[in-house]
């Protein structure tokens, strides 16, 4: 008589404060996602106007808020090893953005596996009171 092996969770069951850490951080890079991106229009439509250094220095600031929050969101989803070398990968311009899929996916599924909507800018916070 054979026995069927049990099934182990695809994921690991998530705390309900876990999960609004990890909708709030997703949240946070996404918007910096947004505003870099915005900035970048801005820099194409006038590449030599008088606010250019402004538009860097708040480019600049956005980056470092969205490498401090992806490490943040990458800690909470993946072992401390595999977050390093994912915010490691994430400085290298025109790669980084692999590694800022990689995460904002994972956060996604953790998110949907516990019944929590996300839309194009992250969790309805609503649904994690």
């Amino acid at each position: 008589m054979t026995q069927e092996p049990q099934k182990q969770p695809a994921e690991p069951i998530v705390q309900h404060e876990d999960l609004r850490q990890i909708a709030k951080w997703q949240k946070t890079v996404l918007v910096c996602v947004l505003i870099y991106l915005i900035g970048l229009i801005f820099n194409l439509a006038d590449p030599m106007g008088l606010s250019t250094l402004i538009r860097g220095i708040i480019m600049f600031a956005v980056g470092l808020i969205a490498v401090v929050f992806v490490f943040m969101l990458a800690i909470k989803i993946y072992h401390p090893a595999v977050s390093i070398v994912l915010c490691i990968v994430l400085l290298i311009p025109l790669v980084g953005i692999i590694p800022l899929l990689i995460i904002n996916g994972r956060a996604t599924s953790i998110m949907k596996q516990n019944g929590i909507s996300v839309g194009l800018l992250g969790a309805d916070m609503r649904n994690l009171q």
